[in-house]
């Protein structure tokens, strides 16, 4: 009994070594920094460090409930990515189907290509795309559109109203070819004989899409909407900082937790606050996963993660 369990222990261990270096990141990326989750619950010293600082309790989180602007950008924070998750599941989905249907490799590989690369573009960069549409006094908007349609020019970086539809169309315009890769491999993985059978009863493409395709892509939809609800509380810092160029004026629109804790810690300096921001969104987000999981076992077991 002990030989054959020996063997297979031994008959493993190629596997161990190629599982090592995952495990090691995981342990040191994720797992060693959680000591550092105390700095939420002290008032930071760098001097003292963080072993040595004074506790503080919970008075750093004080600074995300107590303040005017605390209801706002927990309202801007959930709405965005609510958003985002509904309109950009939608995208997404659609874009991996019409990938599929290309029949050139060429073509599939340009399109591909085409609706990958505003994802490999720093937020930086098109902050300063976005700031030639938008300009005031030489966006192309203006410019060109407003003034051929006859109406007046707007300051849109004064204009906090329309930011929330400005916000959601760059960030869609920038995350959906990466994010529909991973429903263009489940798409492309579905059996070509479901959509051979469908044909010689008689199907047209939408009914294969809605009988065939979007059934079999519900377990990715599933786990992919999952993993966003998870980071339903956190946001692309770059997204809502730089496409609104820090304005100040925007802030009622553009301000979540990420950019108010930012512009907090380098006002302040207070590094415990930032850590009790983290863990906040940290916790609501686990419980937001465990929720959502717990619906989808209701719905359908078999798509739940646990």
């Amino acid at each position: 009994m002990k030989s054959g369990k020996r063997r297979r222990i031994i008959s493993s261990i190629p596997i161990y070594l190629m599982a090592l270096p995952g495990l090691l990141y995981l342990l040191i990326n994720n797992y060693v920094p959680m000591g550092g989750l105390v700095v939420a619950f002290k008032n930071f010293s760098a001097k003292k460090g963080i072993w040595g600082s004074d506790w503080a309790g919970f008075k750093n989180f004080k600074f995300l409930f107590q303040t005017k602007d605390a209801w706002i950008i927990t309202r801007n924070t959930i709405c965005y990515n609510l958003a985002f998750i509904v309109l950009g599941t939608v995208l997404t989905v659609t874009v991996a189907i019409l990938l599929n249907e290309i029949r050139s490799k060429k073509a599939g590989r340009l399109y591909q290509s085409v609706i990958l690369l505003p994802y490999l573009v720093s937020w930086v960069i098109i902050s300063y795309l976005v700031y030639a549409f938008l300009s005031a006094e030489s966006g192309f908007i203006n410019n060109t559109v407003l003034s051929a349609a006859g109406k007046e020019s707007v300051s849109w970086y004064n204009e906090a109203k329309y930011w929330p539809v400005i916000l959601v169309i760059v960030y869609l315009w920038q995350s959906t070819g990466y994010h529909s890769i991973v429903y263009y491999a489940s798409v492309v993985g579905i059996d070509k004989s479901y959509y051979e059978a469908a044909e010689l009863e008689g199907a047209g493409p939408w009914q294969k899409i809605r009988y065939i395709t979007l059934p079999l892509l519900r377990p990715t939809i599933i786990t992919m909407v999952m993993l966003s609800v998870g980071k339903i509380f956190y946001s692309d810092f770059g997204l809502f900082y730089q496409i609104p160029m820090n304005s100040g004026t925007l802030l009622r629109t553009t301000n979540v937790i990420d950019t108010y804790v930012y512009r907090g810690l380098l006002q302040q300096g207070n590094i415990g606050m930032s850590a009790a921001a983290g863990l906040y969104q940290s916790c609501v987000g686990f419980v937001v996963v465990l929720c959502a999981n717990m619906l989808v076992r209701r719905i359908d077991r078999d798509s739940a993660f646990f």
